[in-house]
């Protein structure tokens, strides 16, 4: 169904740039992991891709604990915001402070390989990120957020956690999945360099990690959203692939 007039009213300038969640191939459900642990056999990923079903869940059940009967909001940095497959009930505009943008998650599938891994963009420490803050109505929170569990924490490698996020309307504390720091796929200290040589020359299975990259630019300019760092890499990874 097309999407309610009022939750454009912040961003009106957003509408025709959503995608729909009935129409996202990002809303799935157990059965495209099992698509995927077929990929990832022929593909050779390296064992441990993917989060447990069981332990996704007992993460989702434990950062939402208490939250069940609210509002949830959710701050988006990347696809979240042009394709969030998620039902929506408001969209800001919004600013999170302490976080960045980054291309520092080592890619071994996908869109890239183990022999040419690529890179994911991340929220790394440090700086302030642009992007969308969304909110999910109390009585959806409980379907909704598993799609987006199977999505964001698919690999295990964000860690979902509570921010505050300026907005126009004001503050609003929202759920945001940024790097686990911890996690073997962390990669924290290449030079734009290095991440642009990475990502202009590997590919995997879903096509070229540098399609990523520039679909990520192409979608921050039509949003109207200013990334001096990835339009800086995207030029970079560019002239690699010349």
């Amino acid at each position: 169904m097309p999407f309610l007039e009022h939750v454009f009213q912040n961003t009106p300038a957003l509408r025709d740039l959503i995608t729909p969640p009935e129409s996202s191939e990002m809303r799935f459900g157990h059965e495209y992991f099992d698509e995927l642990d077929k990929q990832a056999e022929a593909e050779g990923w390296p064992p441990g891709w993917r989060m447990d079903h069981d332990a996704r869940e007992a993460n989702r059940q434990t950062v939402l604990a208490g939250r069940w009967s609210r509002d949830l909001w959710v701050f988006a940095y990347g696809s979240l915001i042009w394709d969030p497959a998620v039902y929506v009930e408001e969209y800001r505009r919004g600013v999170l402070s302490g976080w960045r943008r980054s291309f520092c998650m080592l890619l071994e599938g996908g869109r890239g390989s183990h022999d040419r891994p690529g890179l994911m963009a991340a929220l790394d420490q440090g700086g302030q990120c642009d992007g969308v803050a969304f909110r999910i109505a109390a009585d959806l929170v409980d379907r909704e957020t598993k799609f987006m569990w199977h999505r964001e924490m698919f690999a295990g490698a964000y860690c979902p956690v509570f921010h505050e996020v300026e907005t126009p309307q004001g503050s609003v504390e929202a759920l945001v999945f940024v790097m686990d720091r911890t996690n073997r796929r962390y990669m924290p200290h290449l030079t734009v360099e290095e991440a642009a040589r990475m990502i202009a020359v590997a590919e995997g299975g879903l096509g070229p990690n540098f399609d990523y990259l520039q679909s990520l630019v192409m979608h921050l300019d039509e949003l109207g959203i200013q990334d001096d760092d990835m339009k800086r890499l995207h030029a970079s990874a560019r002239a690699f692939r010349k």
